[in-house]
């Protein structure tokens, strides 16, 4: 069959599936893909976004796919298929049903020398499964529509590229997978020893009915869809450094915990019974030791506890958290805790925070106050593989798939940002979201400062090999993309920012001193209620 017929075949599944999103990047073998997604996108079957780096472009589609829509972003063959990577690999680590299309070669040109030809089947590793298609009959409509995780179809095209004429794309119905879900098992949990719940990422509203259902205390990080209502301890990550963690003798967890090195410790800890969830995603595996695996993410108890053990955790909570808020307001100037707390109070019910990796997302995790239940605040991160590329697109990506957000944030830092800077460049015609990207700029990786690379002992090599300072001009650098910059260095001035957006796609850089950041974490991990 001819390429044009192949690339439309490929794209009336992708919508039968209910793709509704299409990310391409451009390019000449995969010329009759983007016209037929073109002239769908012309139908009102699809919306159609094109980007010039096929990293930046699957950061985006993931963005849109973690949001929940369904998205796939096509490319052309050669290095342009392994930029996907990342994305791919994230994808795969979070179940998320991201769909890379590539086109590739035809067969009898495999294994030449061909102009940008590689070994693209298989190309994202043993993690994802490639779907080599030829004509019609390869292209399967259900390895879309059922998909846990990512798909990978690599298309062979051959010459003609370009169609004779436009394609008037028939009306085509959305498929839904085949079969039944299947049903939850009842799975009862006693209530016995002291107990505390750890919510992951996306382990979602199941964590706190089941600490409320019980009378735990809920440790949530932000992105778990969990730190909502009033069992939800803010500075547990603190308090798990206190004599009050030794007390603990059962933990339950669910979603995908990876912010906290004090969580882990507990989990590790001999004599702590550990119950835990199943998590999507190619390595189900937990990284800890599990007593109990649950059969469902919803159990329920036989009972409420002695409520003197949440009161405990409660008073523990409010006395720490009084010293931190106590602590960050006499230090001088902006830090990077403030900056995450005043992005935190700034997101409304409704609205949408993504977070990048590194010290954001963990500066976000002791400062988020406890959202009232039932606001519908979305905070999303890239846990699967907690990396810092392509967090900018995949922030104008949720905040495009998720148009009813009251508003869209994004808290990075200032490498994550320049990871990702590309990120900023579209075209004239490309949809663009109403988003503030604050990016906590330090000039350099603080995150490394709290490691072990950070000890004075290393102070002779740290810069060079960890801090890594850019000096780069964050301003001059939106200004290239025509992006609107406001750099604040107070708090003051970063609340008003937040208060007084202008629209479209912004960026606020918030300046941070590096140097004293390991003292200022040691201070805040010695609190004690």
């Amino acid at each position: 069959m001819s390429s044009t017929d192949l690339a439309r075949a490929v794209v009336t599944a992708l919508i039968e599936a209910g793709v509704t999103e299409v990310v391409v990047a451009p390019g000449s073998r995969n010329a009759p893909l983007s016209f037929a997604v073109y002239d769908a996108a012309s139908a009102g079957l699809v919306r159609l976004h094109t980007r010039i780096d096929e990293r930046s472009a699957g950061f985006l589609a993931l963005g849109l796919t973690k949001v929940g829509a369904r998205a796939a972003v096509i490319t052309t063959s050669g290095t342009a298929v392994a930029n996907l990577h990342p994305a791919v690999l994230e994808a795969a680590h979070a179940g998320l049903p991201l769909v890379a299309v590539t086109a590739d070669r035809p067969a009898r040109l495999r294994g030449t020398e061909a102009n940008q030809t590689t070994d693209q089947t298989g190309i994202f590793g043993p993690l994802v499964t490639t779907h080599d298609l030829v004509d019609i009959t390869d292209v399967d409509t259900e390895a879309v529509c059922a998909a846990r995780g990512p798909v990978h179809w690599n298309v062979q095209l051959d010459d003609p590229l370009v169609p004779a004429a436009p394609w008037p794309v028939p009306p085509i119905e959305v498929r839904r997978p085949s079969g039944r879900p299947h049903p939850r098992p009842a799975e009862t949990l006693p209530l016995g020893p002291r107990t505390v719940v750890v919510a992951g990422d996306d382990a979602g509203p199941p964590a706190r009915v089941l600490a409320e259902s019980a009378g735990w205390p809920l440790l949530a990080e932000p992105t778990s869809g969990s730190r909502t209502g009033d069992h939800a301890i803010r500075t547990y990550r603190i308090l798990l450094g206190s004599p009050l963690a030794d007390e603990v003798e059962r933990v339950v967890v669910l979603g995908h915990p990876t912010l906290s090195r004090p969580v882990m410790a507990l989990l590790a800890r001999p004599g702590v019974e550990v119950v835990a969830g199943r998590v999507p995603g190619v390595w189900a595996e937990r990284s800890f030791p599990v007593d109990r695996l649950l059969l469902t993410q919803t159990p329920a108890v036989d009972g409420r506890n002695d409520p003197a053990w949440l009161d405990r955790w409660r008073e523990a909570d409010r006395c720490v958290g009084k010293q931190l808020d106590d602590l960050l307001a006499a230090e001088p100037g902006l830090t990077a805790y403030d900056v995450a707390g005043a992005v935190s109070r700034a997101l409304p019910p409704g609205g949408l925070l993504v977070v990048g990796a590194s010290n954001p997302i963990r500066d976000l995790d002791v400062m988020v106050p406890r959202y009232r239940v039932g606001d519908r605040r979305k905070v999303i991160a890239n846990r699967g593989l907690a990396g810092i590329d392509g967090v900018v697109s995949t922030a104008i990506g949720a905040a495009l798939g998720r148009g009813s957000s009251s508003r869209a944030l994004a808290l990075v830092g200032d490498v994550t940002f320049l990871h990702d800077s590309n990120g900023l460049v579209l075209g004239p015609d490309e949809p663009r979201p109403d988003l503030t990207i604050v990016v906590a700029n330090d000039d350099g990786g603080s995150i490394f400062a709290g490691l072990e690379q950070g000890a004075p002992a290393h102070a002779d090599r740290f810069e060079r090999l960890f801090g890594t300072p850019h000096g780069v001009r964050l301003e001059s650098l939106c200004a290239a993309t025509r992006t609107p910059h406001l750099r604040v260095d107070s708090l003051p001035a970063l609340e008003q920012a937040l208060a007084s957006p202008n629209g479209g796609i912004e960026v606020v850089e918030a300046v941070v001193p590096r140097a004293d950041r390991r003292e200022l974490d040691a201070r805040i991990r010695a609190l004690r209620p």
